[in-house]
């Protein structure tokens, strides 16, 4: 297109587009909503000539795919390889079932030793849900933490110690902001400037510290299996299934909306494909 009259009868044109990401881009449903809403952004809002009739494009299909699972004893291969806070953070993940940005943005005040649970807050959906806290990390997090209040302390003399809050908290409590229990259990190493409100704060550890933490030991460890973040999250349901922990505690924990989420774990809690045994173990002496 060279001109702007050339995007007039934008519905036609938008669903060919959509369909072609479909059917010849094999795209996923997400990236096809995506462009969907930036298109419908682009003709309502830029060039102000809103859709009136419908568009029926072709739909992507959503693949359907296999988490990655590790055994206790890979995740414990990979876990000893990787050290410091790195290695904290992976066992928060594995230990609590925690996706990565929600145990980096854990505060202080999110961990209750007594209950031995941790407070997920805005998880996926902005929904808040309380997870287990696994008592074998208390004398590491708690050496860890130790640190983190000297360089918080460090921070208060020099001017700094501010953390950002949610929700507007930071004016209806002016003074929370400093305070210990809102700070990040896992900060960044150096202060950094808010571009939204141009303060200095301390904001979480980046997750590529994580992630390259994983990657090295995975490679130390020699699996062959696509290891992620995410996969720590996906052995502690699965983990759990087969100590036969129920599916809807499960879901809680992990804060699925729909336990079907959930249901796509029961499928290594069974060797074999299905629970069935190859018929090439049945024969002798080949």
């Amino acid at each position: 297109m060279k001109s702007r009259e050339d995007l007039n009868g934008g519905e036609a044109k938008i669903e060919q587009f959509l369909t072609h990401l479909a059917v010849k881009e094999n795209v996923a449903p997400s990236t096809q909503n995506q462009a969907m809403n930036a298109l419908v952004f682009l003709y309502k809002k830029v060039l102000k000539q809103p859709l009136e009739e419908k568009i029926d494009a072709v739909r992507a299909k959503e693949h359907r795919h296999l988490p990655v699972v590790m055994t206790q004893q890979e995740v414990a291969n990979v876990i000893t390889l990787i050290k410091g806070v790195p290695q904290l953070v992976v066992k928060l993940l594995y230990g609590s079932g925690l996706r990565m940005i929600e145990a980096l943005r854990l505060r202080v005040h999110d961990i209750d030793y007594n209950l031995k649970e941790i407070t997920v807050r805005s998880g996926k959906g902005d929904k808040d849900r309380i997870t287990m806290f696994p008592s074998s990390v208390i004398s590491m997090l708690n050496n860890h933490l130790a640190i983190v209040k000297i360089m918080h302390e460090q921070d208060l003399t020099q001017g700094y110690g501010e953390v950002y809050l949610p929700y507007a908290l930071s004016r209806k409590y002016p003074n929370a902001a400093k305070e210990w229990q809102w700070q990040y259990i896992f900060p960044s190493g150096n202060l950094s400037v808010d571009p939204r409100s141009g303060v200095t704060r301390r904001h979480h550890l980046d997750p590529s510290t994580i992630n390259r933490a994983i990657r090295s030991a995975t490679q130390l460890a020699c699996l062959h299996k696509c290891i992620t973040a995410h996969t720590f999250r996906h052995s502690f349901a699965t983990h759990l299934l087969m100590r036969g922990v129920d599916i809807r505690t499960i879901q809680a924990l992990l804060g699925h909306k729909d336990v079907s989420t959930t249901m796509i774990y029961t499928h290594v809690i069974e060797q074999g494909g299905y629970g069935v045994i190859s018929p090439l173990d049945d024969l002798n002496n080949i």
